[in-house]
């Protein structure tokens, strides 16, 4: 039986919300435009994803064993443009990723791409290989991020705490 969690509809509606409540109709424009359900349609459907957080039903969305359907959307924004009721799915999903992160649901991928730019202030670190590339283009050096700003700003949002977690595990 699935439960009701007001909480994560109120999250939901909170992230949502601007001048006016919207809600689906269930039209399906988003998953018919995303190419993500495109590609793997058994595997992530955004309608449905939006349809369980509105409804609150939390443990359709969190604690599932394939957590694709949350971690499949690439936030292309496809959804928001397409849909004709204005709801800002990209912003809703962002919220569920957080707080699947927070439920320390994360998938290592997201975790280990997050370790690197924490580490070194990019997603993917310079190669020398790209450097003598750009080098032998005349092409000016990319000057590194000021590492100690970025892990200062990460670290407001707590992805220390995150990260020293799962190094722990």
């Amino acid at each position: 039986m699935v439960s009701i969690d007001y909480e994560l509809k109120k999250i939901v509606m909170d992230a949502h919300i601007n001048e006016t409540l919207k809600y689906c109709y269930q039209c399906n424009r988003c998953t018919d435009n995303c190419p993500v359900s495109d590609i793997v349609p058994e595997r992530y459907d955004p309608r449905s994803l939006i349809l369980s957080s509105f409804l609150g039903f939390k443990s359709i969305i969190f604690g599932v064993e394939d957590t694709f359907n949350l971690w499949g959307c690439t936030i292309c924004d496809t959804c928001d443009e397409v849909c004709p009721q204005n709801i800002e799915l990209t912003e809703i999903f962002t919220a569920l990723k957080n707080m699947s992160i927070k439920r320390e649901e994360g998938p290592k991928y997201f975790i280990s791409q997050a370790s690197s730019i924490y580490e070194s202030g990019k997603a993917i670190p310079m190669q020398s290989a790209v450097e003598r590339r750009r080098a032998q283009f005349n092409l000016p050096e990319i000057k590194p991020p000021n590492i100690e700003e970025v892990q200062k700003i990460l670290n407001r949002t707590k992805l220390n705490k995150i990260l020293e977690k799962n190094k722990e595990e």
